[in-house]
């Protein structure tokens, strides 16, 4: 199908106003702005069922309907903090089709009656968006951002800022904190961003493809959406397609393709590098647990991997061949989240670093059959008691390789009792060092 999101492979400069107008662009805010009142948007965008594209599939036209209509203040936050593993997507339509991106803010803006919009970036995306800060440029220059938009009564500003590379901040009030000025930790809800987000004002958080998928609504209409994908999830959906695979990239696809067409499909993923067999997929990068060959029929949907107890997630998936290490694999996953836990919960600070210390003992053949009992209670304990997602997300590697390949840790591990720890005896956590 033509691209609706990533047009920019198919129209050239269409980072541009005049080619991104020449093509359509900001039609959508103009249908808004003479046609529809903001209740009407709202409807508009709930009955295409556009789903959040960061990972949640939260319905964006029921998060929008959650902002009191009476607010003296409102805003709308885009979360560009793309930091989940094996995901790149945003930046692509960042630096390629970054007005489709600013258009869905603004008419989000419009829905919401918010005054103000801010765009989090990513601290490594600072190089990568000189391209939307020129667009931003471009809009406010042609009256489609700032005082009395396109001569109606909507006057919205848009800002741009950046993080400093810390995936917590990806979690919206983690987000919403940093962009305060605040350390980038999340907040227990309630209260909800919706009710009291940045400022302690409601708040609409979404992410730059959930809000990119929006003018085309406006333009085409519901039904045009919900004729692409499958019922419970309509649109495209773009794909972040790594690993062993032979055409790595971003792929827009209608929701609803399988597993198995993206990554062995010729216009697609083009089949397992080196010609070599399958072996694991992680279809939500590390967050989400890892899938083996059985669910590669699984429909690219919100909820098509519930029978396999995954989730599709922002939909990036990485390929891993017969080669993989699977127990190497994890450990990668787990450092990573260790090291971007953000410290405020202790299920999550204190569990990623004793799944990443015992893990690395078994990696190395230092472990015991206790050891990968003790990967597996700690990760369960940390289930349902940490503050935010990540913690969640550390425990999904662990639980879900020991599910699927069990013999890989027992065959780095010995029989002899544990002295390193398992029972609490010498493996211990280093004290702080003095300030």
């Amino acid at each position: 199908m033509a691209h609706i999101l990533l047009r920019h492979r198919e129209i050239d400069e269409l980072h541009k106003l005049d080619v991104y107008t020449d093509h359509g662009g900001y039609e959508g805010l103009k249908i808004c702005l003479q046609n529809h009142t903001p209740e009407a948007v709202i409807e508009l965008v709930k009955t295409a069922n556009i789903r959040g594209r960061g990972g949640a599939g939260f319905p964006a036209g029921i998060k929008w309907s959650f902002i009191p209509k009476d607010a003296e203040q409102t805003y709308v936050v885009i979360n560009a903090d793309e930091s989940e593993t094996g995901t790149f997507k945003d930046r692509e339509l960042l630096e390629g089709n970054p007005h489709q991106v600013i258009e869905g803010a603004l008419i989000a803006a419009y829905a919401v009656r918010a005054q103000l919009i801010y765009c989090y970036f990513r601290g490594e995306f600072m190089d990568s968006a000189y391209n939307f800060e020129q667009a931003l440029k471009d809009a406010y220059a042609n009256n489609l951002v700032g005082e009395n938009i396109l001569g109606s009564d909507f006057t919205c500003h848009f800002y741009s800022s950046y993080g400093a590379g810390a995936y917590i901040c990806g979690e919206e009030t983690a987000l919403l904190a940093s962009l305060a000025g605040d350390i980038g930790q999340p907040w227990s809800k309630p209260p909800f961003p919706a009710q009291a987000g940045l400022y302690g004002k409601p708040t609409v958080v979404n992410n730059v493809e959930t809000l990119a998928n929006v003018p085309p609504v406006i333009v085409n209409g519901a039904e045009w959406y919900l004729e692409i994908g499958t019922g419970d999830s309509p649109g495209p959906k773009i794909v972040c397609l790594s690993g062993h695979v032979k055409r790595p990239g971003n792929y827009e696809v209608p929701m609803g393709i399988t597993y198995r067409e993206l990554i062995f499909g010729e216009e697609y993923g083009g089949g397992i590098l080196g010609d070599k067999g399958f072996k694991a997929l992680l279809p939500s990068g590390g967050s989400g647990p890892v899938v083996t060959e059985n669910a590669l029929d699984a429909p690219l949907t919100f909820d098509g991997l519930k029978p396999f107890d995954s989730l599709m997630g922002s939909a990036s998936c990485i390929v891993m061949d017969e080669d993989t290490d699977m127990v190497w694999a994890t450990l990668k996953m787990i450092k990573f989240f260790e090291h971007e836990s953000c410290g405020k919960c202790t299920p999550c600070r204190e569990g990623t670093f004793w799944l990443e210390r015992v893990l690395e003992d078994v990696y190395r053949g230092r472990g015991t059959q206790k050891d990968i009992a003790l990967l597996e209670n700690v990760a369960k304990n940390m289930q349902g008691r940490c503050l935010c997602a990540l913690g969640e997300f550390a425990t999904s590697p662990i639980l879900s390789t020991l599910i699927h390949f069990l013999d890989e840790y027992k065959a780095k591990v010995t029989v002899a009792p544990s002295t390193n720890g398992a029972d609490g005896s010498t493996r211990q956590r280093e004290a702080a060092p003095v300030a």
